[in-house]
């Protein structure tokens, strides 16, 4: 990925944390004490769950080395403010959602070069292996999510209502720049992109489904609410697309790895429209 690029993505991902700033406060980290089972259920799909799954779909349905790290890297990077969206427009629990999404985030910061490296030395052969340098990479995700996330949070506290006010534009306006980093990609990979949506195209689609259908029924086996069960779904399916691409074209600095999250960005839509849906439609009931 040329500097440009790079720069456009580095923006993307400011906005996007910015803007789930802009809808954090005090309480969404604190209300794990108030509802600690959904929390930690939600936790441990997102965590540990969702790369479970992730790498078991590779072991059953092999695919190139560059998709399988894709895959991985996309695994590891749960949540995201589309899921707090999707989460609101289905009904579900949109405070539960966006407690997940600011704890994931927090979370993540350790476990993604843990996962990453693991798929890097496992899906690589001896000779190509590379390694994220795992402090250097906290120290990078930290000011990557950390830094706009505080600066979001404290215009919501100093600034309400200008907080209230940004907080569309600001989603619109990384949701287009998201888009342009994907076409970015896409055409850069031009010459690939049929062969890898064909490998890419079902297993991401898989992990998607495989993951939301595990969040809903672990929910209902823990005796959930139905609006959590709905937000803990689509918190373990729906994940950071462009933190995956960032971390595959900036800090590893290769665009066919960003391939799987870039087709997954385009399938999420669609799979979170059906939830919508699916579940707007019984909100009724619930």
């Amino acid at each position: 990925m040329n500097s440009s690029s790079t720069v456009i993505l580095a923006i993307a991902l400011f906005i996007i944390m910015l803007g789930m700033g802009l809808s954090l406060v005090k309480n969404d980290f604190t209300r794990i004490l108030k509802h600690p089972k959904a929390i930690i259920l939600g936790l441990v799909n997102q965590i540990l769950v969702l790369p479970l799954i992730a790498y078991l779909l590779l072991n059953i349905y092999p695919t190139s080395p560059e998709i399988a790290i894709g895959v991985m890297i996309l695994a590891a990077c749960p949540g995201g403010p589309t899921s707090n969206l999707i989460a609101h427009l289905a009904k579900g629990d949109t405070a539960l959602s966006v407690s997940l999404t600011a704890m994931s985030s927090l979370l993540t910061i350790l476990t993604i070069p843990v996962i990453v490296n693991f798929a890097l030395t496992h899906f690589l052969e001896v000779g190509q292996i590379i390694q994220l340098p795992i402090a250097t990479t906290i120290a990078q995700i930290f000011a990557i999510v950390i830094i706009p996330i505080s600066l979001g949070m404290t215009i919501k506290m100093k600034r309400p209502e200008f907080a209230s006010k940004m907080s569309k534009p600001v989603r619109s306006a990384s949701a287009v720049v998201l888009i342009m980093v994907i076409l970015g990609i896409i055409l850069k990979e031009k010459a690939h992109i049929i062969p890898y949506f064909k490998q890419a195209g079902l297993i991401t689609l898989a992990l998607n489904i495989f993951t939301m259908a595990f969040g809903y029924f672990s929910a209902k086996l823990l005796k959930l609410a139905p609006k959590q069960a709905v937000s803990i779904s689509i918190e373990s399916g729906i994940q950071n697309g462009t933190m995956a691409i960032m971390i595959a074209t900036v800090l590893l600095s290769n665009t066919a790895f960003a391939v799987a999250p870039a087709i997954y960005s385009l399938i999420m839509f669609g799979t979170g429209g059906l939830m919508i849906v699916f579940f707007g439609k019984r909100a009724k009931t619930m």
